[in-house]
This record gives structure tokens, C-alpha cells and sequence, in this order.
């Protein structure tokens, strides 16, 4: 059997379809190319963009900010004195969706530790979302854990 040019550009374009679909499906089947989206509900996440702006304006006017330690003990977010926040402490780590976690604001001498035995070492994302007075509050914060 001979194959002229024709048959050759026909047989060559087929084995690159059939290598490109490989991939896709290779991509599309094995978890350990994970292609999840950064928010689960991100249209749902968009619409309330201007009230995280409004948060997060609200959290950059404070005279006296809350601020972000990181040392051999871990994270520990320091309040301002005499303040009462309520809320939640979000680590997102960029990564790996399976390590992030959340942890309630609950102080002690002003101030929140989050142990680095909970932590891998990396990159984190952390978002603090408080209430104080009656007032809501959002600050976001990269940390990097060695």
C-alpha cells in the first residue's frame, strides 16, 4: 500500500486529534490536575463585591488597625486594646482547596493565635471578617509559613 501526500496529511492530522483528546481527557479524569474554581459560588460571591468593599474601607479608616504576627508559634493576630470583635478567620490556601479552614475570633489578652502545627508551610491567604460596635470590618492578609 502506498501513501501519497494526502493520505499522509489525513493520517498525520488524525494523530494529532487523537494526541490532543489523550490530554484533554487525561486532564479532565485524574484528580491530581485539580481545576477548581478560586469561590465555589463565584456569581453569588460578585454580587455582594461593593459590601466587601464597604468592609474593607471600614477596616483601612481604624486609627488602631488589628495586625498579623508571624513567628515560631504561629500567626497570632493582634487586636487593639479594650476592642470586643466577633467573627471569623479564614485561611485559603491558594494550593490546595482540602487544607483551608476557618476559626472563630475568640481572644485572649487582645490577641488570636493560630498554632503553625495548622499550618503547612507556603503561602495563605487570610481573610479576617469582624464585627465591632456594630460595625462590619474585612481585612485581607498574605502570609507566607516556612
Amino acid at each position: 500500500m502506498k501513501i501519497n501526500w494526502g493520505k499522509g496529511i489525513v493520517i498525520a492530522f488524525a494523530l494529532f486529534m487523537s494526541f490532543i483528546l489523550y490530554f484533554v481527557f487525561k486532564v479532565q479524569s485524574d484528580s491530581k490536575y485539580d481545576n477548581d474554581l478560586v469561590v465555589e459560588e463565584y456569581y453569588k460571591h460578585d454580587v455582594h463585591f461593593g459590601d466587601e468593599m464597604a468592609r474593607i474601607q471600614n477596616a483601612h479608616d481604624l486609627v488602631e488597625k488589628p495586625t498579623f504576627v508571624n513567628d515560631a508559634k504561629g500567626i497570632t493576630v493582634v487586636f487593639p486594646k479594650n476592642s470586643q470583635p466577633k467573627g471569623i478567620v479564614s485561611f485559603y490556601r491558594p494550593s490546595n482547596k482540602k487544607l483551608d479552614f476557618e476559626v472563630p475570633i475568640s481572644l485572649s489578652n487582645s490577641s488570636l493565635l493560630i498554632p503553625k502545627t495548622n499550618l503547612v508551610g507556603g503561602r495563605w491567604d487570610i481573610n479576617m471578617e469582624w464585627q465591632n460596635d456594630g460595625k462590619k470590618y474585612l481585612t485581607k492578609e498574605v502570609v507566607y509559613i516556612n
